[in-house]
């Protein structure tokens, strides 16, 4: 967690969000969204994803994504891997944080990676194997994903001492952090409150857990805010909503970051985030959009008279 915050807000839009539209943007584009998040104080940024070219052209450029984001001062630079090769790539353009990511939900897992829940743990302890037998890359933070925490559109409820074994399983192998995923946007506020308060039962509070929604079912910053009752800091949010998820039909995009930052700061709690520098990456990234859904209400509304930052004495 960076000085000076209570929440860490952690950018998706880059990549969840830009994986799931049909609009490709050119790095440049790319980059001129990122350099003023990153002036607004977003502390951290998914730029992108280490899949092959042919499955998400979208991300194509991610290499080059992350070693020109790595060049913005104060940035946490994390992308996503979704095997040992594309973790490789990661760790050689440079990200500080990489995220492996597997379904609880061993259809989903089988349908999204062709693998078992077990196969990719076992990938996941390769993985680690690889950053720790290269001094370069000591500094880098693997987080282990655990998607479909909550549910699953293929196998349906998903049950928690499955999330908790695969928790375990991942801090086996070496996870520096866990994130959980409400993929599909299945989850209500008392069953994230539940499987939180189980998590930090089961795993400890020295481990970082960040929380990852959807907002599917319009139930995403309600859940934030349970996760958050629950004593995560770290949540995943999508600018102006985008994007989805290309294998889970049906899943919208993550929770808005400027609505999610606007809440958080209404309630006292501090994220270094400037509304107003979001709402300007806001409108870059909407010109490149060619038709694209966007959502959030803040966008529409603005922020109400007498509204001030959480302060940061």
């Amino acid at each position: 967690m960076q000085e000076g915050i209570e929440v860490l807000v952690h950018e998706m839009g880059l990549r969840d969000g830009l994986q799931s539209i049909d609009t490709i943007f050119a790095t440049e584009g790319k980059m001129a969204w990122i350099k003023r998040e990153a002036e607004a104080g977003v502390p951290q940024i998914q730029v992108g994803s280490f899949v092959p070219r042919k499955l998400l052209p979208q991300l194509a450029d991610s290499a080059d994504v992350v070693r020109q984001s790595l060049e913005i001062e104060g940035l946490t630079v994390s992308a996503l891997a979704p095997n040992l090769k594309g973790a490789e790539n990661a760790m050689a353009a440079g990200a500080h944080q990489i995220g492996i990511v597997m379904s609880v939900s061993e259809a989903h897992n089988m349908s999204n990676v062709r693998r078992t829940t077990q196969d990719s743990l076992d990938d996941f302890a390769r993985i680690v194997e690889c950053r720790d037998a290269h001094p370069e890359y000591k500094d880098i933070c693997i987080s282990g994903g655990m998607a479909t925490a909550f549910g699953c559109t293929i196998s349906g409820p998903v049950p928690l001492p499955d999330v908790m074994r695969v928790a375990e399983g991942l801090l086996k192998r070496g996870a520096d952090r866990l994130s959980v995923a409400d993929t599909v946007g299945y989850a209500n506020p008392g069953q994230v409150k539940e499987l939180f308060d189980e998590l930090y039962r089961t795993v400890g509070k020295d481990i970082a857990i960040g929380a990852h929604f959807h907002d599917t079912r319009g139930l995403g910053l309600a859940n934030a805010f349970a996760a958050l009752e629950a004593g995560v800091r770290e949540l995943d949010a999508s600018l102006a909503g985008l994007g989805g998820c290309p294998y889970a039909p049906g899943a919208s995009g993550n929770i808005v970051t400027e609505d999610l930052v606007f809440m958080l700061e209404s309630m006292g709690l501090r994220t270094g985030v400037d509304l107003d520098g979001l709402l300007e990456a806001r409108d870059i990234m909407e010109a490149q959009l060619k038709g694209e859904p966007v959502h959030g209400t803040l966008a529409k509304v603005g922020l109400p008279m007498g509204f001030k930052y959480t302060s940061t004495a």
